[in-house]
């Protein structure tokens, strides 16, 4: 059995996540999929969502066989535990894939490091969570709410 790991911040599901995690269930046949903790997460605004809500999300896809938050102080701790043949990282991730790779080497993981592909916007979908906030915050001002 082929175990991969995709891992990310998972805020506001949209299109874009789903694409993710499907490209990344075809490089095997298990997938788990690692939650970023909202206090980890610093390349980008804080999510909006509790950590447990996002995981749980995630789970409820049905390309995910299992779902988890990551480890509060160490990111590469739930890799060990899961012992994948491989990762995939989002196409547009922040991580260098040979940064990923030389730390899973220090820590004696053999492991491939993989990235997927992107998906184009179809009609009106919008395949960023920032965006999503955006478009909702514009609406919002717009028709006068602030609800």
């Amino acid at each position: 059995m082929r175990r991969v790991v995709a891992q990310g911040t998972f805020d506001l599901l949209h299109p874009g996540h789903v694409h993710y995690l499907e490209d990344a269930a075809r490089h095997g046949d298990e997938l788990h999929a690692i939650v970023a903790r909202r206090e980890n997460v610093t390349h980008k605004p804080k999510p909006i969502l509790a950590n447990r809500q996002r995981r749980d999300m995630v789970a409820a896809l049905a390309v995910v066989d299992e779902a988890h938050v990551g480890h509060p102080e160490d990111i590469f701790a739930p890799i060990e535990r899961i012992d994948p043949d491989v990762i995939v990282l989002g196409y547009d991730q922040h991580h260098e894939t040979s940064d990923i790779e030389a730390a899973l080497a220090e820590r004696g993981l053999e492991c491939q490091v993989e990235r997927a592909t992107a998906r184009e916007p179809r009609d009106d979908e919008v395949l960023s969570t920032g965006d999503i906030v955006d478009r909702i915050l514009r609406r919002r001002r717009a028709a006068g709410g602030d609800d």
